[in-house]
């Protein structure tokens, strides 16, 4: 199969940079599947030892992959304990 891929790209360069983009797209989707699988407090892996992860996190925490404008640090806690 390989083999195939790099005889088509001896023979048509153009369609290069198209696998290119296309491996990039791809790897780029599962690395961010992971990211969420792996580090998103919605999943939890551990139901015995952390059956709630999500209570754990404090208000200056970053809970979000990116954020634009918001400075966790300087947060103020607006609800009470529990």
């Amino acid at each position: 199969m390989l083999c195939q891929i790099l005889c088509q790209n001896k023979k048509h360069p153009g369609l290069i940079p198209l696998f290119i983009f296309i491996g990039a797209g791809g790897s780029g989707a599962v690395l961010y599947g992971l990211c969420l699988a792996l580090f998103n407090l919605d999943v939890s892996w551990d139901r015995k030892n952390n059956p709630e992860p999500w209570n754990k996190l404090g208000s200056s925490d970053q809970y979000r992959f990116y954020s634009v404008n918001v400075d966790y640090s300087q947060l103020k806690k607006e609800g009470p304990d529990f």
